[in-house]
């Protein structure tokens, strides 16, 4: 990320902020805002984002089963911010927290496009017991 922007994680959440994140990402029309605060505290591990100013970029989050087993979730850049690195960025960020917490494998399901994402995010594949899981649609 460069100077003037930063990496956060488990910042406080803006429901506003990651409902219209995720509706612009994945090109949806804006339903209004979900409770993602409530979601994150309840569910989730560890979250990141990349945020220039107040305004958020690129998010991530890790659920898991309280044990050696996280979840990537969830993983949107703004689409004006994509292919520039902000995403790469919030994983490794949520990567790095969930590897501290104790967690030994990481698994990420994700659709066939995004495969070079993902095997070239850091931590991943199969570093430090960090891994990922390919799930494909069903035809």
């Amino acid at each position: 990320m460069d100077k003037s922007g930063q990496i956060r994680t488990d910042f406080a959440p803006q429901d506003e902020a990651i409902s219209r994140l995720h509706a612009l990402a994945f090109g949806g029309d804006y339903q209004g805002v979900a409770p993602w605060g409530e979601r994150l505290r309840r569910h989730s591990l560890t979250w990141a984002g990349a945020f220039l100013g107040d305004d958020l970029l690129a998010f991530v989050h890790v659920v898991w089963d309280g044990g050696a087993h996280g979840f990537l979730l969830d993983t949107v850049v703004h689409p004006s911010h994509q292919r520039k690195g902000l995403g790469q960025a919030v994983v490794a960020a949520a990567v790095d927290q969930a590897r501290a917490a104790g967690c030994r494998w990481l698994h990420v399901d994700y659709e066939p496009h995004l495969e070079a994402f993902y095997w070239s995010a850091p931590g991943f594949p199969d570093r430090d017991g960090v891994t990922k899981q390919i799930m494909r649609p069903h035809p």
